[in-house]
């Protein structure tokens, strides 16, 4: 089959690979239908999250039809069926996830030992992404072996087309999980920094959820007219103050909830901190650029929360602890726990509540993934958001 495989910095190939097989008894092979470029993919492209190897195949937003299934599946699912994916590989069956908590599912990861030490404990296996979270090839090829399958899939209606359904692997969910842990009021104004497709998920879950005002911080004008036909208010960092603009929003108070679309490669270029940083990480004294996390708790109002779907990867400095301690902020991160969320979202896709292909700007074959990694990492030609077809 062909794939989309990682070589090193900045190299993407589309290749021919060896086709999956059935490895255990609870795996299936699905035959991809559509799947699409991350945000947290460019994070492998420009190789800033460890774990990488030569071969390793990329992606985790991957949908399609299953086409063969281990015994121990039981009927879970069936040829023929059409399902999305969750980036998460789920057992169904610890203790995590019984609690619903599946992206530290404590079992799937088969290079726990790893993440262990780099983490503490285990996380879930995630598809395509490095080998601390089990080394599992990813879904940006012609089909795909998933493990757990009985428990690491979401059916979905044949009334909704790929397009409306593909990002509930991954951005949908994460978007609404970012502001669902905001635990938005009537009263709040939510502030999101990152007008990426995250972002503009989180835009719409926080318009959705009741916000008072969202307010989106980006400096693209492409996907700052895209948050904007969302519901949000909009700041272009790059022209204007945020800390002043918020404070101006809210009366001087700031913002209840900040959301972190962005995380470990925050884009700022002319503050003090963003030029440290930059010089650290060519250092390689630190491995994530954490203006935005900065900000947040600068700007957020006292007893506030700041909710972090945004990736980090490794150690940050200068974090103002101070006053994230003494102005009593909550803070809530985590990888996406994906199927806690789906059986609503499809319920408001199909009820038309929210169409998630708004953010789609680009649709494409395998054989032109490396170039859109290019344009997707650089935001050439308006993209926003990749869609490819095998």
């Amino acid at each position: 089959m062909r794939a989309l495989v990682w070589h090193g910095t900045q190299d993407i190939r589309c290749d021919t690979v060896p086709d999956p097989e059935i490895e255990h008894e609870r795996d299936a092979i699905i035959k991809v239908t559509a799947c699409a470029i991350c945000g947290s993919d460019l994070h492998l492209y420009d190789h800033f999250m460890p774990g990488m190897k030569n071969g390793d195949i990329m992606g985790h937003e991957t949908m399609g039809e299953v086409v063969e299934v281990g015994k121990g599946v039981n009927g879970a699912l069936k040829k023929g069926e059409r399902v999305v994916i969750p980036f998460t590989i789920i057992c169904g069956e610890c203790d995590q996830c019984k609690r619903g908590f599946f992206s530290v599912c404590e079992r799937s990861n088969r290079n726990k030992h790893v993440a262990s030490k780099a983490f503490g404990h285990t996380t879930a296996g995630l598809f395509g992404y490095t080998h601390l979270t089990g080394g599992y090839a990813g879904g940006q090829a012609e089909y795909l072996r998933v493990p757990f399958a009985d428990k690491t899939h979401i059916k979905v209606p044949d009334s909704l087309t790929d397009e409306q359904v593909l990002f509930l692997s991954d951005i949908l969910p994460t978007g609404w999980q970012a502001a669902v842990q905001c635990d938005i009021e009537p009263t709040d104004t939510v502030a999101i920094w990152g007008a990426g497709p995250v972002g503009q998920m989180a835009v719409r879950s926080a318009v959705l959820l009741g916000a008072k005002q969202v307010v989106c911080i980006d400096r693209v004008p492409e996907r700052l007219d895209m948050a904007r036909a969302g519901g949000a208010i909009t700041i272009d960092f790059s022209q204007e103050s945020v800390i002043s603009r918020l404070n101006e929003l809210t009366g001087g108070k700031g913002p209840e909830k900040c959301i972190d679309s962005v995380g470990m490669e925050a884009h700022a270029t002319a503050t003090i901190d963003s030029m440290y940083d930059r010089a650290k990480q060519a250092m390689m004294l630190e491995t994530d650029r954490p203006h935005v996390l900065r900000e947040m708790i600068y700007v957020c109002r006292p007893a506030g929360t700041i909710s972090i779907p945004g990736v980090y990867g490794g150690l940050l400095d200068k974090i103002p602890f101070g006053a994230l301690m003494n102005k009593g902020l909550t803070v809530r991160t985590g990888q996406t726990h994906v199927n806690r969320w789906t059986d609503d979202l499809v319920r408001r896709i199909d009820e038309g509540q929210l169409d998630p292909s708004f953010v789609i700007t680009h649709r494409v074959g395998l054989e032109d993934g490396p170039e859109m990694y290019r344009t997707f990492r650089d935001k050439k030609d308006g993209c926003i958001k990749v869609v490819i077809r095998p």
